[in-house]
Formats: C-alpha cells, structure tokens, sequence
C-alpha cells in the first residue's frame, strides 16, 4: 500500500521547507528510520528519515519550497504505481503543480515504468549511465528523447536535454564528478563557490548545503565575499531574517535605553579563576557568560522584561529561557539555553559554547532553537560600543551587549582607570514603560559588580 511521505514541521514557527536535495535515488528500497531527505528550513537544516519502507518515489524535485505538510513523494510496494497526485499544492522554486505526471518509478533493475491509460506499464528504456546522470541532475527520464536504438535513452540524450533548459538553471556537474542537487548548485553559483573543490559530506561523496556553509565560513574566504555588484537573494535563512524584523519593528513599541555597567569585578574574578581552574575540565566563563546569568537573575526581579503580548494581554511567563544570538554564514541564529536562571554559571558556559558550536556548523537541532523568553546579543566582539538590537517576535525585550573597555571614575579628585561596557536594552513600550526598563538595567549592573553571587 502506498504510503504518502509529507514535509514536515521542524519547529513550531516553520511554515514552509525546502528540499534541499533527496538522499536517495528514485525506485530505490528504503528502510524505516533510513535518511530520506535534507530539509532546509528558515532556521537550520536537518535529515529528515522514512517514516515507512518502500521503494522511493518523488513527487516534487530537489530545490523545492513548499508548505509544511504538503505531499513529496510515495513510498511503495514492489510493481506498485504510486496514485496520481492531484491536488497537490504548486511548489515555489522549481516545482511543478500537482496535477502534472510526476517523476517515474524504477523497476528492480532500474528501468524508468511510466503508466498508461489502461493501468498497465511500460518500459521506459533507459541505459545506466544515463539514469545515473539524470539521477545526479535531478532530471525525470520521462521528459528526454531517446536516440538510442528502439528509442533507448543515453546519456548524450539526457546531456543534450540539459543543455537546452534556460540558462539561468543550475547546470549539472559532469558524469562521475561529485555531485550535488539543483539548489546547492545554485548556492554554489551565488556565493563564487567552486564545487570541485568541495568535500562532499552526503552520501557518495554528494554535496550538501552545510558543506557550502562551511566552505563560506573557513577563514580564508570570509574577506572574499560578497562583492561589490553582486545580488544576495532574501531568501532562506537570509529571507526569513529580513520577514520577522520588519515584522517587529511594525508590530512592536520599540525604544532603547543605554546603561554603563562596571566590570571591574568581573574582570578580576575571571582572572582569578584562569589560575584556579588550569588544568581541570571546568569551563571558564567568558564576558558574555557572566553577562547570561546576570541577565536571567535580573528576570526574576522583573518579570515584566519575560514576557510575552497576546491579544488577549501581556502574559508574564514561568520560565526563563534565554537566547543569544550567534553569527553563522548567512544570518544569525539564537540559541536557547532553558531555565538559565536556575544553572550554575559554568554549565551556562558550557551549554553556549555547545550551542554556539552546533550552531556554525550546521548542527543544531530545530528544538535548541525554540522557546526563548528573552535575548542577549553582543556586538563587543566587533568593536561595537553602543547599538539598537530589535526584539525577537514573541519576546518583549533585548539586551546588547558592548565591548569591555577603558573607563575612568573620579576618586578624590584623581582619576582611577575601570573597565566598562554599555548594555543596549530595547524594550516593547506596549508592555514596559521606560522606569521599570531602567530598573532592570541597575539590577543587571549589581549582580555584575558583585559576580561571585553568579557564580551558584
């Protein structure tokens, strides 16, 4: 019995996926649990595994965008025709709608069977090298001319069938070079990527978008693009960010305050424990570690700032999950760390090191992504004193994060040298007034200037 295989719902945010590339060829035999598909979605890409065994039949080619839940292919009995896909929503990208003849199956020996009008089929004949090749290109056999004898298909056929689509289409690598499906190709084309000169990690030595995700992020490229001239697309990852902050900023009251901290305290605590710790497997915390713990305490203080606006009012929320926002090619994802008011501040630096990691390599899981209450993002890093963050949909504030530098206090008419750093908090005024957005900052600025109480 055919069994419809769906796009999922990685996350509760997700509304549509792309179908980065199929993990296995088509009419070939495929387990429960067996990887069936890499699904890029707005925040991470995943695996995604058969929920059933059959023999695999598409319905919508790699470098498809469609809705969540939307029919993708069948997976079937041996000599089964999968049912017509009628109904099926049109796909975004390079889709077709649902009423067209879908990718043919494969018999056992991997000849193409295309169904008739009286429900029996017939051979599409095929040679190797050209199922081989038009399985690489993403390319249904049942579209290409054959020239061979009897009108067997080659693969000079399927090379001459690719030659003629338009030439704004990804082209497909030459037979028995790596391979890589329509969308990474076009990636590849977008960033000035050279695919021969990419590891494939996928199966086969197949290339996948995180390999891509990789190759942007090495050192030696990251001064190399983008160029003046080029055109990024807002789409994906990229896409996504520019919906949801120009969602926030039209949705939300937004204000900024800004607020010096001293971290002189911090400083020489962390100091101190370089020494202590040297040698033992305990993380030691950095400057936006202390940050995260003094941040979530500050929220139990104030749990106007862990909220969340509904239509119905301004929900104040039991727990605390804390995001923080990490850089990855292409955008910017946000981790969470949940109940981070009730960890000891190494696991805290535990648990963001692991997650900032997961993150930049491309293997965080949709859950580690979900449920944030509140957001810390620092731009230190970059040199950046004083900026404007914009809150995450759903959340009610943002702190940023400046970098530590030189200060000076007045001490009995002579100048002492502090270290310092300037919180950005922006608040949704729907739901905070600016005094109690303040109070939130001093209670920030004790807990740092007093950071063995952080520690536990």
């Amino acid at each position: 019995m055919a069994v419809e295989v769906l796009l999922p719902k990685i996350g509760l945010t997700m509304q549509e996926g792309t179908i980065d590339e199929w993990l296995v060829p088509v009419g070939a035999a495929v387990a429960e649990g067996d990887a069936l598909l890499r699904l890029a979605t707005d925040k991470v890409d995943v695996d995604v595994d058969a929920e059933a065994g059959g023999l695999f039949h598409p319905v919508v080619p790699a470098g498809t965008t469609v809705p969540a839940g939307t029919l993708i292919g069948w997976l079937l009995a041996e000599g089964e025709q999968p049912p017509r896909a009628a109904g099926t929503p049109t796909a975004s990208g390079s889709g077709t709608s649902g009423d067209t003849a879908a990718t043919p199956a494969l018999d056992a020996v991997g000849t193409a069977v295309v169904p008739t009008v009286n429900g029996i089929g017939d051979r599409l004949p095929s040679s190797p090298n050209a199922r081989r090749v038009a399985a690489a290109a993403d390319v249904d056999l049942t579209a290409v001319r054959g020239t061979g004898p009897g009108g067997r298909i080659v693969s000079e056929d399927v090379a001459e069938y690719l030659a003629a689509l338009p030439g704004d289409l990804p082209t497909p690598l030459p037979p028995g070079g790596t391979t890589a499906s329509p969308l990474v190709r076009k990636l590849a084309k977008e960033r000035g990527i050279d695919l021969s000169e990419v590891d494939g990690t996928g199966p086969g030595g197949r290339i996948r978008r995180s390999d891509l995700d990789a190759v942007a992020a090495a050192p030696d490229r990251r001064d190399a693009a983008p160029h003046p001239g080029d055109v990024l697309p807002l789409t994906g990852m990229r896409g996504t960010i520019a919906r949801r902050m120009h969602a926030s900023l039209q949705e939300m009251a937004q204000l900024t305050h800004g607020y010096e901290v001293r971290m002189d305290a911090v400083v020489s605590l962390r100091d101190r424990l370089k020494e202590e710790w040297a040698g033992s497997d305990l993380p030691v915390p950095s400057i936006n570690d202390f940050l995260l713990k003094a941040a979530a305490h500050a929220l139990r203080e104030h749990p106007l700032l862990n909220a969340t606006v509904r239509e119905d009012g301004i929900h104040l929320l039991d727990g605390i999950h804390l995001g923080f926002a990490v850089s990855v090619p292409g955008g910017l994802m946000v981790p969470v760390i949940e109940d981070a008011v009730a960890l000891p501040l190494t696991e805290i630096a535990r648990r963001s090191r692991a997650l900032a990691q997961a993150a930049r390599e491309g293997r965080i899981s949709p859950a580690q992504l979900e449920g944030a209450t509140f957001t810390v993002t620092s731009l230190g890093g970059h040199g950046v004193d004083f900026f404007t963050p914009v809150i995450n949909p759903g959340n009610v504030a943002i702190l940023g994060v400046g970098r530590l530098r030189d200060g000076v206090e007045w001490v009995d008419d002579r100048p002492l040298r502090t270290r310092v750093l300037t919180l950005s908090l922006t608040f949704d005024h729907r739901a905070v007034d600016g005094a109690p957005a303040a109070e939130y900052l001093r209670t920030v600025g004790e807990s740092l200037s007093k950071p063995l109480r952080l520690l536990v």
